[in-house]
């Protein structure tokens, strides 16, 4: 199991930006695909995107192409979501996830292992 802390939330006007962070301990992180989702209230957990262990793969959210990359540094254990343009819609709390292997399949119960999240509000 690999634990997560999420950071980097906050509220930040229409058009903005803001840079997720995902530290992970436990087991090797380098060899774990993680993935960004979010949930606002009300509405399903849903996929935002998704890293491959190397970085070398990653898939987005149609929604979020263009405007939001994800990243991540393994000699620092830690995963980042870089979110630009952001819109009233983008308004949620942001959750990383991990699981062993890549896979097209972007359903939350595919992962594993989850952070507490971290709230991220668009104000219009």
């Amino acid at each position: 199991q690999v634990q997560l802390v999420e950071s980097g939330g906050g509220l930040v006007q229409t058009g903005g930006s803001l840079r997720l962070s995902c530290a992970a301990s436990g087991r090797t992180f380098s060899t774990v695909t993680a993935a960004w989702f979010r949930q606002a209230p009300g509405k399903e957990r849903e996929f935002v995107a998704q890293i491959s262990w190397s970085g070398s793969n990653t898939k987005y959210l149609d929604s979020v192409k263009g405007r939001f990359t994800i990243s991540r540094d393994n000699a620092k254990n830690t995963v980042y979501l870089q979110m630009n343009s952001l819109k009233p819609e983008d308004t949620a709390t942001y959750y990383c996830a991990a699981r062993g292997l890549w896979s097209t399949t972007l359903n939350p119960t595919d992962f594993r292992s989850w952070g507490q999240g971290t709230q991220v509000t668009v104000s219009s």
